[in-house]
């Protein structure tokens, strides 16, 4: 049973992933949100738990690929596919109203596409190279919670959410070194854009839950800073 413990953590990622487009579904974004995060949290230990135990198998490689397709892409998809249900449509836009919720799968497909290039990169063993998926669908379902009177008011319309959607499924593939928040040690030389970057998350966590989403977009613009100046 010991032996099976990583891939038993892995499917406990992907069923929460189910429940988590069961519940997109069905509008009930905050229960979509808490399950994305549980299944974060299921696929942050399953690894650890690999590695602890030494065990490591081609099996459990697919299995986590195909746990994170579900709950970190088709998940928020479905989200986004409910939430162009309620944004406005201008008049000249309104003829799309009807087709226009399908272009929300194309964040499902380039995080299908993230995970099979990260799968097979070398270059990603230290650090990512475009957007992580569990980062991307955590930054989709945590605006949609935190702040869905915005983007379902006149002020925001279906265009701004199309446009969004296509900048966000670039940054999933885009060749833009991120930084990993591992740590070798805790001196400053080396993690002063770790260090940089955290105390960013302390002053944003008044913001509730649309903290996730201002984190993760202060992780993008801060990794984008760092390989333009190249200041490691």
């Amino acid at each position: 049973m010991l032996l099976n413990l990583p891939n038993a953590l892995t499917c406990c990622n992907l069923i929460c992933g189910c429940m988590a487009t069961g519940a997109a579904f069905h509008a009930h974004f905050e229960w979509a949100l808490v399950m994305i995060i549980a299944g974060a949290v299921f696929d942050f230990f399953d690894g650890m738990v690999a590695r602890a135990m030494g065990i490591s198998s081609p099996i459990g490689k697919e299995l986590d690929s195909l746990a994170d397709v579900v709950t970190f892409g088709v998940a928020p998809s479905a989200m986004i596919f409910q939430l162009f249900g309620l944004v406005h449509y201008p008049a000249w836009l309104a003829s799309a109203a009807p087709y226009l919720p399908y272009t929300a799968f194309l964040l499902a497909a380039f995080s299908a596409l993230r995970l099979a290039k990260f799968n097979l990169d070398t270059r990603q063993t230290s650090s990512f190279i475009g957007l992580p998926t569990p980062a991307n669908a955590l930054f989709w379902a945590s605006l949609i919670v935190g702040q869905l009177s915005f983007l379902s008011s006149p002020r925001f319309s279906a265009l701004f959410l199309f446009l969004f959607l296509l900048a966000f499924c670039f940054f999933l593939i885009a060749e833009i070194p991120l930084f990993a928040l591992k740590f070798k040690n805790f001196t400053w030389e080396d993690n002063r854009i770790k260090y940089i970057f955290l105390i960013g998350c302390l002053a944003l966590l008044p913001l509730g839950v649309t903290a996730i989403t201002a984190i993760i977009l202060w992780y993008i613009l801060l990794s984008i800073l760092v390989w333009k100046l190249r200041w490691e």
